[in-house]
């Protein structure tokens, strides 16, 4: 995060008429201040400085959660609220009377489930589920993808806890396999309407992250894994980092040219270090700052306190000890403030600025 310099006496941007009357006619030399230029003074600041490039995202969440009806259609008796988040083990929806409820995988189910079945992965995340929700432990069930005695045990100890019939096996559309916590966006119809082929629910995970369309313009600024500080839209700030970016740019839509984005851009994602943070501003406008360059504990002091020479370069008139121009190496340029290097130049020292 950039940090500014703490500077005493008076630091105000100077306007162009009286910016040129500190265009020197020689080298460095002591000479009279500029007539009818006001000036101040500043003290040589040592600090961390940083450039930044300011990126439009939109706040949301990641992932896109599509919930099927498995099995026989029907009338669907019960729907969860849109907003609403959903963890393992709780209902998804109701048809028929028949319950779906949500394990956490990253494969849907693809069929029913009992001794007797060949060994697979969907095995193995139904047993993963049951540890996870308390019907089994480590001790009584091996977690290994074949359906055993002690897989049915723990099954109907699952079906017993939620009152379904105990038949130690799992039917196809008894469980939702998704890859975590579900938050609720859309539904396919109300209750009472009747299931279709299509996904009855739809979400996404509880991730908080922000969505961005980099302008082909900026792409050199963001990198994968960059750290960057997110602008809320209160003005509050939060660190995140980039965990996904496209390797093809887009074109504008009709809307965006709509909007005078001729540009072609890149999409980003930046995932936030405080899940919390974000999570009532769902497509709220947000800005990211991605630090260009940074520099730490360096000499500065503010832009308007250098001067350009005749001959090249630039100098600050030191104040300490008399009015004195000196030669500088100006470094890093951020915002208001520049890294400076020179001799005879220390932290603390009274440096003249232009003021009003």
């Amino acid at each position: 995060m950039r940090r500014r310099a703490v500077l005493s006496g008076a630091t105000v941007a100077v306007a162009a008429s009286a910016g040129a009357g500190w265009w020197l006619r020689s080298a460095p030399a002591a000479e009279p201040a500029v007539a009818g230029v006001p000036t101040g003074s500043v003290k040589v600041a040592r600090t961390d400085l940083s450039t930044t490039t300011v990126v439009q995202g939109t706040l949301g969440y990641t992932g896109l959660y599509e919930v099927h009806v498995q099995g026989e259609p029907g009338t669907v008796t019960w729907l969860p609220h849109p907003g609403r988040v959903i963890s393992r083990g709780k209902p998804v929806f109701t048809v028929d009377n028949r319950t779906t409820r949500l394990f956490y995988g990253s494969r849907p189910a693809w069929r029913s489930l009992q001794l007797g079945v060949t060994a697979g992965e969907d095995v193995r995340t139904l047993e993963t589920n049951l540890v996870a929700l308390g019907h089994a432990t480590s001790g009584t069930l091996t977690v290994d993808g074949h359906f055993t005695a002690a897989t049915a045990a723990a099954l109907r100890r699952w079906q017993r806890a939620t009152h379904q019939t105990m038949t130690g096996r799992l039917d196809l559309g008894a469980v939702t396999f998704q890859p975590g916590k579900l938050r609720v966006t859309t539904l396919a119809t109300r209750v009472g309407g009747q299931a279709s082929g299509g996904p009855l629910v739809t979400g996404t995970s509880t991730n908080v992250a922000v969505i961005l369309a980099v302008s082909v313009t900026d792409a050199d600024a963001v990198h994968l894994r960059d750290a960057v500080t997110v602008t809320l839209p209160a003005g509050q700030t939060v660190p995140g980092r980039v965990t996904d970016l496209s390797t093809v740019a887009t074109a504008p839509s009709e809307q965006d040219q709509g909007r005078g984005e001729q540009l072609p851009t890149v999409a980003a994602t930046v995932m936030l270090a405080h899940q919390v943070a974000g999570a009532d501003l769902d497509q709220a406008p947000v800005e990211v700052h991605v630090t260009d360059a940074s520099v730490k504990g360096v000499l500065a002091v503010p832009i308007t306190a250098l001067v350009a020479l005749a001959g090249g370069g630039y100098g600050l008139y030191l104040l300490d000890g008399g009015r004195r121009l000196i030669a500088v190496t100006p470094g890093l340029f951020s915002e208001t403030l520049v890294e400076v290097k020179g001799d005879g130049l220390r932290e603390g020292a009274t440096v003249e600025v232009p003021s009003t």
